[in-house]
């Protein structure tokens, strides 16, 4: 049963309408007082509620009816209707607890989705048994190599998830799998048959964004020789997996936002609408919840593509994990007998910091591997590879430096030790070259280069 509540009574009929229509039983209540009665008796499965009444043009009366309704039913899904003048209004709403929000007017396929979605990760939440299918400790297993009770943790949270469509942000420091993860959930989910796109958001421009993510027709711009499908339109009926979320301006944010509402969009020179059904899978190396006090990212778009956060670890956090990866890569890149590491290797390596991660150790092992040309690695192998090739081994300075200046610090310092290649420097630091460009910019550093 779901509890639609609106004091105009037009949208109640017309959600009560599309809802039965899809299947479901509705009951509605006209008011706060009147859906709080409703509530007291039995709770229902879901309920979609407005933030603004007769009473209230702030919308205090409707976070209160969320509140109070949190108190009766703190498991039921709550979905909030608001305007797009209010939606700040919806975001303080998801703050307080609720599942999501729709904007009026609402798109009757996209509110479906919505609902299915919030059903669907809710009795998953309250489902006890082995969250579902899916056995989590084999999720790619022949990709995600480790059995530290950290990772086990993130593999479990991606068996229950990856059958639902639920939004999901995937955050880390940069090298430790983000993507690996989003392509577990992209397989691992009843959309595995369709395509996975992913699109590295720091490499694409404020002037490409909208050609890029939306597409265009033949003749909308000067250099648009032909018509060309913009990435949404190429996940559909899969994934889409939002890289480096956190690189994207204020102004593409907006673009962004509107197209994870309801899932539509013009492509460049066409006036027709296009509607495509993908799962948003985002990820990020950046705090974005300190970015969205900092006012350089939209608090509304933050709240829309994190449903579900899945952090990884970071690898010196998962020490365990350190000589079965290495194993891992010795296996994959080894040439002719099998590559093994003496006990004295295992140690060297588990003892390194790791500020590129996975990737930084993937990098050493194959790097020593291929030097020595031996088929039994020494920690002396290893060590005179990783003082060799170090980036920056006291990436902070002395004292309690911010984080700015800790970045810029890295960059200035990587920059200096690879003759000023900003290719290699980029992918030292496991960021793009555009995305090096504008953290160069941001702290004034090489304008000559």
């Amino acid at each position: 049963m779901i509890l639609i509540c609106d004091d105009d009574n037009s949208i109640l009929s017309s959600l009560s309408l599309v809802l039965e229509r899809a299947g479901y039983e509705t009951m509605t209540a006209a008011s706060p007082v009147e859906a709080l009665g409703r509530v007291r008796i039995c709770c229902p499965e879901l309920i979609i509620m407005d933030m603004n009444y007769t009473h209230s043009t702030t919308g205090e009366e409707g976070l209160e009816l969320l509140a109070k309704v949190r108190v009766f039913c703190p498991d039921v899904p709550v979905i909030l209707i608001t305007a797009w003048g209010t939606i700040d209004l919806a975001v303080r709403g998801i703050k307080a607890g609720a599942f999501d929000f729709v904007t009026k007017p609402w798109n009757n396929l996209s509110l479906l989705k919505t609902i299915g979605t919030a059903l669907e990760v809710s009795r998953k939440g309250n489902d006890s048994g082995d969250g579902g299918s899916i056995d989590s400790p084999t999720i790619a297993r022949d990709r995600i190599i480790g059995r530290s009770p950290q990772l086990m943790k993130v593999l479990d949270t991606v068996a229950r998830i990856a059958p639902t469509d639920a939004p999901v942000l995937i955050t880390g420091e940069s090298g430790t799998g983000k993507e690996l993860i989003a392509e577990a959930i992209h397989m691992n989910s009843r959309r595995h048959a369709g395509p996975f796109v992913k699109v590295n958001l720091g490499g694409i421009s404020q002037t490409l964004f909208e050609s890029e993510m939306f597409g265009h027709r033949k003749g909308a711009f000067t250099d648009a020789r032909y018509d060309r499908k913009g990435r949404f339109e190429l996940a559909d009926g899969g994934t889409i997996f939002l890289d480096e979320t956190g690189e994207l301006d204020l102004a593409c944010q907006v673009k962004l936002l509107r197209v994870l509402q309801d899932q539509t969009f013009e492509p460049l020179g066409e006036s027709r609408q296009v509607r495509v059904d993908t799962r948003i899978v985002s990820a990020t190396n950046r705090n974005l919840s300190e970015m969205v006090l900092e006012k350089t990212f939209r608090e509304d778009l933050y709240y829309r593509i994190n449903l579900i956060t899945l952090h990884i670890p970071p690898l010196r956090e998962r020490p365990g994990d350190i000589p079965l990866l290495a194993d891992h890569f010795a296996r994959r890149h080894g040439t002719g007998e099998p590559v093994r590491f003496t006990p004295e290797a295992y140690a060297f390596l588990s003892g390194l910091p790791y500020p590129g991660n996975v990737r930084e150790l993937k990098n050493l092992v194959e790097r020593t591997i291929l030097v020595s040309g031996k088929e039994i690695v020494t920690d002396n192998d290893l060590r005179s590879q990783y003082v060799e090739h170090a980036v920056v081994s006291d990436r902070f300075s002395a004292g309690n430096p911010t984080i700015g200046e800790s970045e810029r610090t890295m960059i200035t310092r990587a920059i200096d030790l690879y003759g000023g290649n900003l290719t290699k420097v980029a992918t030292a630091l496991g960021i793009s070259r555009q995305a090096l460009y504008r953290r160069m910019e941001k702290y004034g550093i090489g304008k000559d280069i």
